[in-house]
């Protein structure tokens, strides 16, 4: 059901502080908290005496101590004291879980710790770009299986009916959609020439009258996205793309990490390259990109629900192409890892 040896975004770095904090990723029950010398450290949220969640119990140092019998954890999950025991079991220990800050996340490995490499973790380009600006981003919990939010993800078409009063219009109904794949993921992309600006983009253009867009979806394994947006004067698309000295780009980055089979949780930030500092800017865009989000929430909460019935089959259609090999593909990657 889920791809192990990846990296998942547990939580907004800002939110991890020396309180212990569950979660559940992939099924499993974690419990988050930042040690004194500020590395984040996740383990697994169970004592290994009667099963008592540790995020029930309290931080003596850098270590968790259970509220039921006392029994305290390092920070590798190893067992350090068993009050009124001399001898420490070796099966006296909790799963303890990689993690890495970076990008204003805590990132966690959920796999094999040998294969945890922090360099493989999703590249942020302009992330220390002095010339873009970026948006402190949001979460939300969503009702669904997180690969209808990868579906969502690899399909530009949804914009025009879902977002029509912010990231869509008229102009996003039709055009033919490129389908790519690549090592790490599917990309879904097409230019539209001569169309109205979207009105969520609309104030922040650097030109007047129509645009050709881009619309660039890319999801990576198992659930980290980028969608590029490329607004340049209608005429121009074609010839000099996001290098037109008008171009206004905008990168999203969306990172869906499982809690199960029926809940995710849904991770997002912008770069932009218009109005660097402009914090007033970053607010109302953070405000407006929450807005469209909830739109696909709204939907993916009930398509979720509409795969319950089994009662007929669904119909996949050519603009499915790319979130049917998205899925075809992470499931040969999540298969390969059983026995």
């Amino acid at each position: 059901m889920f791809l192990k040896n990846a990296w998942y975004v547990a939580a907004w770095d800002r939110d991890i502080t020396r309180k212990l904090q569950p979660l559940q990723i992939l099924g499993e029950r974690i419990v988050l908290y930042r040690a004194s010398d500020g590395k984040p450290v996740a383990l697994e949220n169970a004592c290994a005496h009667r099963k008592l969640p540790l995020s029930m119990g309290r931080l003596t140092g850098d270590e968790i101590e259970c509220g039921y019998h006392g029994m305290v954890y390092g920070r590798d999950g190893r067992c350090t004291h068993i009050p009124g025991s001399k001898r420490i079991p070796g099966i006296a220990r909790v799963k303890s879980f990689p993690t890495v800050s970076r990008y204003g996340f805590v990132w966690i490995w959920m796999g094999e710790d040998s294969r945890a490499d922090p360099t493989t973790i999703f590249n942020v380009e302009h992330w220390e770009d002095r010339a873009w600006g970026r948006n402190l981003g949001g979460s939300m919990t969503v009702a669904c299986n997180y690969l209808y939010v990868t579906d969502n993800l690899l399909d530009p078409s949804h914009v025009a009916w879902v977002h029509r009063t912010s990231f869509g219009n008229e102009g996003c109904e039709e055009g033919t959609i490129e389908t790519t794949e690549t090592p790490s993921g599917v990309v879904a992309s097409r230019w539209m020439f001569n169309v109205d600006v979207a009105p969520f983009y609309a104030s922040f253009v650097r030109f007047g009258g129509r645009c050709d867009r881009l619309q660039h979806y890319e999801v990576r394994y198992p659930g980290l996205a980028i969608i590029k947006a490329v607004f340049v004067p209608a005429g121009t698309g074609a010839t000099s793309g996001s290098d037109h000295p008008q171009a206004t780009l905008m990168d999203s980055y969306n990172f869906i990490t499982p809690i199960d089979a029926n809940v995710c949780r849904y991770f997002w930030f912008q770069l932009r390259n218009f109005s660097v500092g402009d914090e007033v800017l970053s607010k109302s865009m953070d405000d407006g990109v929450r807005a469209a989000f909830a739109e696909d929430q709204a939907v993916l909460e009930a398509v979720h629900e509409g795969f319950q019935n089994h009662a007929s089959r669904n119909l996949d259609l050519a603009i499915d192409r790319a979130p049917l090999t998205f899925r075809r593909r992470l499931a040969e990657k999540i298969a390969s890892e059983q026995p």
